[in-house]
């Protein structure tokens, strides 16, 4: 009876942690918000404040973040797949392995921001800001960076620079 107890009591806490770790991604968009392997696809974020905010294995496939600031958020691993991010602010994010395939990036920012590894697979580019980005590792394949500034911060890309900066 005891054991049968205690399993009951481990059984509750697990689900209570559980709980515990889903209630944040009800939480409202907010600074340093606590995002962790939340999964937010379709969802509207334009112009939300979530500098500092935790996005590690979070997902926003197809999102609406048009003008949303992310600078200095953590996204290891977040996916962006044919996300809106028109005009979105990642300055000196940490989104290494995270996954832009197909996402509108149009004049986004990502001025010392850690894309290593990241996927930016026919994502569109253009006038994005990519000053002090680091790319190493990045796919870059038929990505659009017609008129960004690259990570040297001084060459702007020519039109039809597509998968790499002409």
């Amino acid at each position: 009876m005891f054991m049968r107890r205690l399993g009951l009591l481990a059984m509750l806490a697990a689900l209570a942690s559980v709980e515990g770790a889903l209630a944040a991604c009800t939480d409202p968009a907010a600074p340093g918000v606590d995002w962790n392997r939340c999964i937010l696809d379709r969802s509207d974020y334009r112009n939300a404040e979530l500098k500092g905010a935790n996005l590690r294995d979070a997902s926003f496939n197809r999102a609406n973040l048009s003008g949303a600031d992310f600078t200095e958020a953590t996204g290891f691993r977040a996916k962006f797949v044919s996300a809106t991010l028109v005009e979105a602010r990642f300055d000196a994010a940490g989104l290494s392995e995270a996954d832009f395939t197909r996402a509108d990036l149009r004049k986004a920012s990502f001025a010392n921001a850690d894309l290593r590894r990241a996927k930016l697979f026919r994502a569109d580019l253009r006038g994005a800001n990519l000053t002090g980005a680091q790319l190493v590792g990045a796919d870059i394949l038929n990505a659009d960076f017609s008129g960004a500034t690259w990570t040297d911060g001084k060459h702007v890309c020519v039109a039809e620079s597509i998968g790499r900066c002409n």
